[in-house]
C-alpha cells in the first residue's frame, strides 16, 4: 500500500459489499426491531432490519425495500434517505446506507435466509428504541446511526 506521505507499508483490510438498514416506523410510533443470533459476535442482538446490497439490487433503496420485505414481510410507501456510515474504517470498506420507512403495510411473506431462521420481529415504541441506542443495547452501527439521525432530524 502506498501511504499519503509516499512511503510503502502493509495494511490488513476486508473488502465487503455495502449494506442497508431500515428504520421502519408505523402510524402508532412503533419500530420494527429484530432479534437474532449474530455469528461474528457470538450472541443474539437487537437490530433494525438490515442486510447486504446484492448485485441484482438496482439501488441501495431497492436493497432496503427487499431486505425489509424479506426479514419482516413489511412494505412501505414512504421512504427517506437518512445517509450512510462507514462501519469499521480501520478494518474494512464496509458502508451501511440507512433509510426511514413509513406508510407501512404488513402481512407479506417473509423470505428468511438459512442463517436467519431464529430472527424474530418485535414492535417497540420509538422512545424505547432511542433508549436502547443510548444504553448500548442496539450495537449494530447502521441501526444506531439510523435512529440517531432520524431523531436529530425531527423525523421521530
Amino acid at each position: 500500500m502506498l501511504r499519503p506521505d509516499g512511503s510503502r507499508g502493509f495494511y490488513d483490510s476486508v473488502v465487503a459489499q455495502p449494506a442497508v438498514t431500515v428504520l421502519a416506523v408505523d402510524n402508532h410510533r412503533q419500530v420494527a426491531v429484530t432479534r437474532q443470533w449474530i455469528c461474528v459476535h457470538g450472541e443474539p442482538q437487537w437490530r433494525l432490519p438490515a442486510g447486504r446490497v446484492d448485485d441484482l439490487d438496482e439501488t441501495t433503496q431497492a436493497a432496503a425495500q427487499r431486505e425489509l420485505a424479506e426479514e419482516t414481510g413489511i412494505h412501505a410507501n414512504d421512504w427517506h434517505v437518512l445517509g450512510s456510515i462507514n462501519c469499521a474504517d480501520s478494518l474494512t470498506n464496509h458502508r451501511d446506507h440507512a433509510f426511514l420507512a413509513m406508510g407501512l403495510t404488513s402481512g407479506g411473506e417473509r423470505k428468511l435466509e438459512p442463517g436467519e431462521s431464529d430472527l424474530v420481529l418485535h414492535w417497540l415504541p420509538v422512545e424505547q428504541v432511542i433508549d436502547m441506542v443510548l444504553a448500548g443495547q442496539l450495537p449494530h452501527a447502521g441501526s444506531t446511526f439510523a435512529v440517531l439521525v432520524a431523531k436529530v432530524q425531527g423525523l421521530l
